[in-house]
């Protein structure tokens, strides 16, 4: 017991509480309310990352700053099929001359080629019966048709299978600013491969094994003054 007491081993006990006290000064003591550690590969809260209410279906057909693509399709006006420019004093050019002063950001180029695109998911997603695509690229009038026809097909269980083939032609046939709001008709000359089958698996329309020409005449529109970039299809028309 003497040993405890021994003036040497006091003052390192000494020593040891002084040191044990600094470092609780220096450390501090857990309350419950630390930060949580930081996980390096959680973007919740980082800077740019993309939020929830994003909505990420919606297309954008491209404007005039956007990246030249290697594969456009060839497309011409409607004035004159053979060039890729309208004579500069017909109806079409004045209106599209009109939608660009409206919003200089749009080019009748980059335009078609983003209208192929859109094009090519609205007839897709329309076989497919995938209704959420197709609202986001779709006026709500031009939805109701399309989701009314989905709808009805599902019910008599009938199935339709498509392939898209590729689209041969594009051509701008109108375009006209009503006010705001800009609108561009296109005529797409594309080949499908379309059947429908019944619940049986019977095909009841179309040909599974034949590549079809079709022609469809769709108006896209769009309010020029809107920060929203995107053109929703406003009008379906076939010519064939």
């Amino acid at each position: 017991m003497n040993e405890i007491f021994n003036p040497f081993n006091l003052i390192i006990i000494v020593i040891a509480i002084v040191i044990f006290l600094r470092l609780r000064n220096v450390l501090g003591r857990r309350t419950g309310n630390e930060r949580p550690p930081y996980d390096p590969y959680s973007t919740k809260d980082a800077p740019g990352a993309p939020s929830n209410d994003d909505d990420s279906n919606v297309i954008q057909l491209p404007r005039k700053d956007a990246p030249e693509s290697g594969g456009a399709k060839k497309w011409s006006y409607q004035d004159d099929p053979a060039e890729d420019a309208p004579v500069a004093d017909t109806p079409l050019a004045r209106a599209l001359e009109q939608i660009r002063a409206a919003d200089p950001s749009f080019d009748a180029a980059q335009f078609t080629e983003g209208a192929s695109v859109a094009y090519e998911m609205i007839v897709t997603a329309f076989a497919k019966g995938d209704s959420k695509t197709l609202k986001n690229l779709l006026s709500a009038e031009v939805f109701e048709g399309f989701d009314q026809s989905i709808s009805e097909r599902e019910a008599e269980g009938r199935v339709m299978e498509s392939e898209f083939v590729g689209i041969e032609s594009i051509a701008i046939m109108d375009a006209e600013l009503q006010g705001r709001e800009a609108r561009v008709t296109v005529k797409f000359v594309s080949e499908l491969i379309q059947s429908v089958r019944d619940k049986d698996g019977e095909i009841v329309d179309g040909d599974a094994d034949m590549v079809r020409e079709v022609i469809d005449i769709w108006t896209f529109a769009r309010d020029t003054k809107s920060r929203d970039p995107n053109w929703k299809l406003v009008a379906t028309e076939t010519a064939n």
